[in-house]
């Protein structure tokens, strides 16, 4: 509510007249500030139709900062003048006036001065008038006194120009009487109390209408998921970094793909029921390419390509087991099989965020499923340098001001890529992270050190044989 006091003297300059008021005259007035006299209107609005108030606008001519400057002690150009002694001045000195760089132009330019250039102590400045009228601080003064008016247009326009002037849109309200104009104010109930009914005493109050169309107070939903948060800010980041995002549509992957593409073989306990979810139909997947197929079970139980392998019996009926995929690392194994099939090696840089699914025990760090971050880049001559610089980039942008063990990387082996058809030369980086843990280091949830383990440096490698590092 704005000041009782001021809102009855409103109520009574309204009174007095027969037409209206316009606000900005009032506060003027009454010498008080124009919003304090709009908070009143704001009031009485509020207490129904006690007045009537339009708002309008209207452009008024205000002095600048260096108008009234120039109001008070003269234009520059007369500044210039009265400085000058009889003898003259060096051009100079006068430059190093605050007023002296403009108002030597425009005292040059009204002929008031004089420039004798082949003075011989230099340039020296000499007045040639005595006596000047000083018309542009007269202008301001007509405007600074509110008789704008008087001016023409094109002076108030050459004003403006020289930054002393400037136009001032000004919105105000027209006040006239409501229909329930009075200039005592009562104050309207808003609400209907227990009391008021028992007593019979809401008879003689008057309430508030209610607002029927106003709105209603937001609800405090919709908001996204932390972990959609930072799934975007990672893709986002892989996209700054100029990688291609890899298709992850398929939940169920077989062993071949998931497991032995990987040259992990097949004894190997991350292949066993107590980690990974196996399906019972389909069972077994029966589609795969042929040729492909017979060089990784070669490399896996005879060696090959520099590799002397696992030396055991390799089952493609361990291979065919469908499962739910435990890393995505089984789909960049497809895009860098399907990589191998061009007829020339182009270098690439894929990502992936997806969920993966692991036979965990459920507890409250663990899941049976969460999201992994993979990025591959493929290309000749790549070394252990160009993965330590790509993972300097990738956590600068994501904000870890520390190395912490959030994921693990390493290097493709041979045994793996060599099989896919990829030239010899071309080496493969990658790494990966789980979505959960640079999120909940982000967003500061408990335990954080039994989640993010241990400070390591920037040799981070996979357990797993599908990476090695190499010199």
């Amino acid at each position: 509510m704005a000041d009782t006091g001021l809102v009855e003297t409103l109520l009574q300059r309204v009174e007095k007249v027969d037409g209206g008021l316009d606000s900005q005259d009032v506060a003027t007035s009454l010498g008080v500030d124009h919003q304090a006299i709009v908070g009143a209107v704001k009031s009485l609005q509020a207490l129904g139709d006690v007045i009537s108030a339009e708002q309008r606008s209207s452009k008024h001519w205000e002095l600048t900062g260096e108008g009234c400057e120039i109001a008070e002690q003269g234009s520059h150009e007369a500044r210039v003048v009265s400085s000058i002694p009889e003898e003259g001045m060096p051009q100079s000195q006068l430059m190093k006036l605050a007023f002296g760089k403009v108002g030597f132009s425009k005292a040059m330019s009204n002929k008031w001065i004089r420039l004798d250039k082949g003075h011989e102590g230099g340039p020296r400045i000499f007045k040639t008038v005595e006596r000047l009228e000083d018309l542009v601080r007269d202008k301001l003064l007509l405007v600074q006194k509110g008789q704008a008016s008087q001016l023409e247009e094109k002076e108030k326009n050459e004003l403006k120009k020289r930054k002393l002037l400037s136009e001032v849109t000004v919105k105000s309200y027209w006040i006239t009487k409501g229909s329930c104009f009075s200039t005592t104010i009562t104050k309207q109930e808003t609400e209907l109390t227990p009391e008021m009914i028992a007593s019979g005493s809401w008879k003689e109050k008057k309430f508030k209408p209610y607002n029927f169309e106003a709105m209603g107070v937001a609800l405090d939903c919709g908001h996204l998921h932390p972990l959609m948060k930072v799934r975007t800010q990672f893709r986002q980041i892989f996209l700054e970094m100029g990688f291609t995002e890899m298709p992850t549509n398929n939940f169920i992957e077989s062993s071949f793909w998931n497991f032995d593409s990987l040259f992990q073989p097949q004894q190997h306990p991350a292949r066993d029921q107590h980690d990974t979810f196996f399906l019972s139909d389909p069972a077994q997947a029966h589609e795969f390419p042929q040729d492909y197929l017979e060089r990784v079970r070669k490399v896996h139980s005879e060696g090959g390509f520099g590799s002397q392998g696992y030396k055991y019996d390799w089952k493609i009926e361990e291979a065919q087991k469908n499962i739910l995929r435990t890393h995505t690392t089984a789909v960049s194994a497809r895009m860098l099989y399907k990589l191998a099939q061009q007829e020339n090696f182009t270098p690439v840089k894929y990502f992936s965020i997806d969920r993966v699914f692991r036979n965990e025990t459920l507890d409250a760090t663990h899941l049976a499923e969460f999201h992994q971050i993979e990025g591959v880049v493929a290309d000749f001559g790549l070394t252990l340098g160009d993965l330590m610089g790509i993972l300097h980039q990738f956590f600068n942008k994501l904000g870890l001001k520390k190395w912490v063990e959030v994921g693990n990387s390493g290097m493709f082996r041979p045994e793996m890529l060599l099989p896919m058809g990829l030239p010899e030369g071309v080496t493969v980086i990658a790494w990966g992270l789980s979505l959960e843990r640079p999120t909940m280091i982000k967003y500061g949830i408990n335990n954080i050190r039994e989640l993010v383990g241990h400070k390591v440096n920037l040799q981070m490698v996979y357990d797993s044989p599908v990476c090695r590092l190499d010199s």
